[in-house]
């Protein structure tokens, strides 16, 4: 809009600016006859060109001006750092027989997977594992074997309660390959707690180094 009316304006002064060098030239031809007519007439022609730029002078100052109030591009905002995702707990658990201990499981007695859980709001803790060779692993579900959880920590041994019309709470089939079994050892008043490090003891077999979960 600045730009459009100072051109308004320069195209106005060249038009008057025209009239009046006609004019001035008139008046200095009436005032000066014979041979000073051309030299003034050359004068004319030179007064007329340079009027003839007045509005380009204008134009380009008016150009420069709008350019130098129009406002500079702001720099783009830096970006705040993101915050570092919270860190969650993994629900992984590592399995504490995968070295010489879970191959000694293994070899010796052909069961795997070995883990002491907490259940019954910690009145009861079960022993489980996954039999891999059946012929293996017959002593753990003999009945004739008796299971024991010693806790050195509280100075207890638990035993697998029996139940009536049910008997003890323990699977003793016979084992088959790829089948988790279990027996719960009452842990009554709850002297073991999460963390304790226990021993399960059935017949010769003997599982070290358990952490009740």
């Amino acid at each position: 809009m600045l730009l459009r009316e100072q051109n308004s304006r320069a195209a106005s002064a060249f038009q008057g600016s025209k009239t009046v060098a006609f004019e001035l030239s008139v008046k200095l031809a009436g005032s000066h006859p014979g041979s000073n007519v051309e030299r003034l007439f050359r004068k004319r022609t030179v007064l007329i060109a340079l009027l003839a730029l007045a509005p380009l002078v204008v134009g380009l100052l008016a150009g420069s001006v709008a350019l130098a109030q129009t406002p500079a591009p702001q720099a783009p905002a830096a970006r705040a750092p993101s915050a570092p995702a919270p860190h969650t707990r993994s629900r992984y658990q590592p399995d504490r027989f995968a070295g010489r201990a879970g191959s000694y499981y293994r070899l010796i007695w052909g069961v795997d997977t070995l883990r002491v859980k907490s259940v019954e709001s910690g009145e009861v803790l079960r022993f489980t594992y996954r039999v891999l060779d059946p012929s293996k692993a017959m002593a753990l579900n003999d009945k004739k074997n008796e299971p024991v959880l010693i806790a050195p920590e509280a100075g207890v041994k638990l035993v697998v309660p029996s139940m009536e019309k049910v008997g003890q709470l323990r699977q003793s089939s016979a084992p088959e390959a790829g089948r988790m079994y279990w027996m719960a050892f009452s842990n009554k008043g709850r002297p073991v707690k999460h963390g304790d490090h226990v021993i399960v003891q059935i017949g010769p077999f003997q599982a070290d180094g358990l952490v009740v979960d």
